[in-house]
């Protein structure tokens, strides 16, 4: 019987197609198309269709493809972790095992990727060709919006491609790109954080903010450094590190921006403000506020990849977390309003909700537990399933937090409680 290689290099002889001009039209790596040819890989069902389509074939090409044999699940599997139980050396090249490796090291397990299959993650992160730089920067502006508009889990999926496809040109990459690919790889892997600490998933978070670290101290870049940094801290406060971790760190990485006030400097000592604000030290928030108010009229220096991530209304919101904490009701009301102005640019849907809870945080603190308790249930049982994620959960359990223990029998807050602990992701 005909095989898929054997009928693509058919076809690709009677069209008088070269393997270099099909793999453009695809577009995907010529070695990908070699090792069709050779019967070294079979393709996806979208790839497959994807060549049937080019060279006109009718499906004839496409019907070739064997339907994958279902995986046995068992014990971790079941579980919901995707086990590469394949043999290496039975793989073709070491750029599909590398793929494989950073997909567990990614963390992806059967439930993150819903009902796509391990294999069709690598398939498309082989596939796709080389881009430039230009498109690099596009690609990272594509993932902050898929952040901020779609649910994480779908928004996961999507990086953890561009990620894969970005660590194999890496690999080629020459000395005059390789500074800028790295500044990409920053900034894709501070988004891969934020989406792990939006699911919940602080362990491997923790990871990404280290290697987003380390990509953006190997550019040079001090704004890229220091905004990376400042975006670890400030997702830091949803459970994922104690405040008093998160002071620490703040105040560590306070000194790599020295005495120079820049963008970066300012984002700093927003997550200094919150860190003081979830201690209880309302005094000193509320300086390194008063300094961050400061800071971010007279930058000059700014981040000039994926701009709107450093620049999405972080001092609006932490005068509103800081104002919340205190129980300044006045301030709350006009930090409010601030945020949701830049919020209704940006289309955080997340951050809206969160910015509606910091309102029934700061009731709560000033002693109307009943109404703030309510209006906070109120907020979260309105929200759409799509719409949560545990930094709303974390939210949540400070606005439970702030009521003393001995009044969190209350109905209200029982209701509170039930919402926050219930799974929604």
């Amino acid at each position: 019987m005909e095989t898929f290689g054997e009928k693509l290099c058919e076809l690709m002889a009677e069209r008088q197609i070269s393997q270099r001009k099909l793999s453009n039209l695809v577009p995907c790596d010529d070695g990908y198309v070699s090792r069709l040819v050779r019967g070294l890989r079979m393709p996806s069902e979208e790839m497959a269709a994807r060549f049937d389509e080019i060279l006109g074939a009718d499906g004839s090409l496409a019907a070739l493809r064997p339907d994958p044999p279902k995986p046995k699940r068992s014990g971790a599997a079941a579980a919901g972790t995707v086990m590469l139980g394949i043999n290496p050396d039975l793989w073709d090249d070491d750029m599909e095992r590398r793929a494989l490796l950073q997909l567990a090291a990614l963390g992806m397990s059967a439930g993150a990727l819903g009902t796509e299959p391990l294999g069709r993650l690598v398939d498309l992160a082989l596939t796709i060709a080389p881009r430039d730089l230009d498109d690099w920067h596009l690609t990272c502006d594509d993932h902050l919006h898929a952040i901020r508009t779609q649910p994480p889990e779908d928004a996961r999926r999507e990086l953890v491609i561009d990620l894969l496809a970005l660590d194999r040109q890496l690999k080629a990459a020459d000395v005059g790109e390789r500074t800028e690919l790295q500044r990409v790889q920053a900034s894709l892997a501070t988004l891969y954080a934020n989406v792990l600490t939006r699911l919940g998933d602080h362990g491997p978070a923790i990871r990404w903010w280290r290697t987003a670290r380390a990509a953006a101290d190997a550019t040079g870049d001090l704004e890229l450094r220091l905004g990376v940094r400042a975006t670890e801290t400030g997702h830091a406060r949803y459970g994922q590190r104690s405040p008093a971790l998160v002071l620490h760190l703040v105040q560590n990485y306070q000194h790599i921006a020295g005495a120079k006030g820049s963008l970066g400097s300012a984002l700093l000592k927003c997550s200094e403000a919150k860190a003081f604000s979830a201690l209880g030290r309302h005094e000193e928030a509320n300086n390194a506020l008063r300094t961050c108010e400061d800071l971010f009229p007279a930058v000059s220096n700014r981040c000039d990849i994926m701009q709107d991530y450093w620049t999405g209304g972080q001092l609006q919101f932490a005068s509103l977390v800081i104002s919340a904490g205190a129980g300044d009701e006045g301030p709350v009301q006009a930090a409010l309003a601030n945020s949701l102005a830049v919020l209704s640019r940006t289309g955080d849907h997340p951050y809206v909700t969160q910015n509606q809870l910091q309102a029934a945080l700061c009731t709560v603190v000033n002693g109307g537990i009943d109404r703030g308790a309510r209006q906070a249930a109120e907020i979260l049982a309105a929200l759409p399933p799509s719409r949560w994620s545990h930094m709303i959960t974390e939210t949540g359990k400070a606005v439970v937090r702030a009521v003393p223990v001995e009044r969190r029998d209350r109905a209200a807050v029982r209701e509170l409680c039930a919402l926050t602990s219930s799974p929604h992701l």
